[in-house]
């Protein structure tokens, strides 16, 4: 083992009579390991929210909506069956479902809600959405042609206070013209299940019915809003979408998941980025300490320098010595920030509620983070780039201290000694 390994080890500890300045700076020494393994532990446990956080959006959102949709550009696609033969047709496209997508009001007793009501064909889509999983009283099938039914997200029953067999009002914002006034469309449907897919925006805004039911009620005829695809794969959709608008002759406008929802997956990508810089500030800090540990120690250490410079080392030599003693700091701040960052992001599910528990506080609101549980997934590409970058700034921090350390005059050190 080189002497250089075995001085800068020794260096970083504390000796035990060591007194006063040296063990000042051992104390500086161990702040600047707490504070990288806390900045590193900080980072992998926020990157890997973010990435589960983005992942989790994602597979509820396409649950419940569709990874390509084409609509007409009036509101209304008269050609759908061409539509869905046409995209068919492409390799890529597994299955198609028409919709029928308005807006209505929800009333019980003294509840009024307003939501989205989609008519769906309940064969055709559950081959492009989850809805059979997530359902946690009654099923789609229930939505009879002429059978007036309905599905309800679970926070939108809740909010309306109905359950299973209840009979709910729908009053659509379209109008029947009579001598007297406008009077708006109303329909009596009755509640055959309850969906909850985790997602705020769909569990209390959404309701399901049967294609033809809201096409009576909304006098469409036997046109629909739009027809629904799902792809083999997500993240080729927009891809796909770009060869279905070549294929389909039927005029309308054909949307893909990253544009309808866009808005979403920016604002987290955006905060991902944004943590990230913020975060990385924490081992800068650390960093910076090393920095000041290192001075001291040179400072400290004036007399074992030029007593090492006589017996033959090199400025170099002196040099790597402290170039050590920082990477010691480093490595070790780093090795604890990755072990205890791993162990946290991977035990999430039972740290944040043993936290609301301690504390009383609800860390994780399903109605402001759109989804109803904390998610963490844990990217190894992730852990090794905030490890290397985090060894790499501790190295640069103990390049100049180091280098004053080996401009040491021995003669001049020695002077008063």
């Amino acid at each position: 083992m080189r002497y250089e390994f075995l001085v800068g080890l020794r260096y970083t500890r504390s000796r035990k009579r060591a007194q006063g300045r040296n063990r000042f700076i051992s104390f500086i020494s161990l702040v600047s390991m707490l504070g990288t393994g806390l900045g590193v532990a900080a980072l992998i446990v926020v990157l890997s929210v973010m990435n589960g956080f983005q992942e989790e959006l994602r597979t509820r959102i396409l649950g419940v909506a569709s990874h390509i949709q084409v609509t007409g550009y009036d509101g209304d696609l008269e050609l759908w069956q061409r539509v869905a033969q046409q995209a068919s047709q492409h390799a890529r496209v597994v299955a198609t479902a028409p919709y029928v997508q308005e807006q209505a009001m929800l009333a019980f007793d003294d509840s009024v809600r307003g939501t989205m009501v989609r008519g769906v064909l309940p064969a055709d889509e559950e081959r492009v959405a989850d809805f059979a999983q997530y359902m946690r009283a009654g099923s789609l099938d229930n939505l009879q042609a002429g059978g007036y039914g309905v599905v309800l997200g679970r926070d939108l029953a809740f909010a309306l206070r109905v359950g299973m067999g209840d009979r709910l009002t729908l009053i659509a914002p379209q109008g029947m013209v009579t001598p007297a006034a406008v009077v708006p469309r109303v329909r009596q449907f009755e509640v055959v299940g309850i969906f909850e897919a985790g997602m705020f925006e769909y569990d209390s805004g959404l309701a399901l019915v049967h294609m033809r039911d809201a096409q009576v009620l909304y006098r469409m005829g036997d046109a629909v809003s739009g027809v629904r695809l799902k792809t083999d794969d997500l993240f080729a959709a927009p891809r796909i979408a770009r060869e279905l608008a070549g294929m389909i002759d039927v005029p309308g406008m054909v949307n893909d998941w990253t544009r309808s929802h866009a808005n979403f997956f920016r604002a987290v990508q955006l905060e991902k980025t944004m943590m990230t810089i913020i975060l990385f500030l924490i081992v800068a800090v650390a960093a910076f300490n090393i920095v000041s540990t290192l001075v001291m120690a040179v400072q400290e250490k004036y007399a074992d320098i030029a007593i090492l410079r006589t017996l033959g080392a090199s400025p170099g030599s002196i040099m790597v010595v402290f170039v050590l003693q920082g990477a010691i700091i480093g490595v070790v701040g780093l090795v604890a920030g990755v072990v205890g960052g791993l162990l946290l992001a991977n035990n999430l599910d039972v740290v944040i509620p043993a936290i609301e528990a301690v504390t009383g506080a609800t860390l994780w609101n399903k109605e402001i983070y759109y989804i109803s549980e904390l998610p963490s997934k844990v990217l190894p590409s992730d852990v090794i780039t905030i490890t290397s970058l985090s060894f790499v700034l501790t190295l640069l921090a103990t390049l100049y201290p180091s280098w004053r350390a080996s401009r040491v005059n021995p003669a001049e050190a020695l002077r008063y000694e």
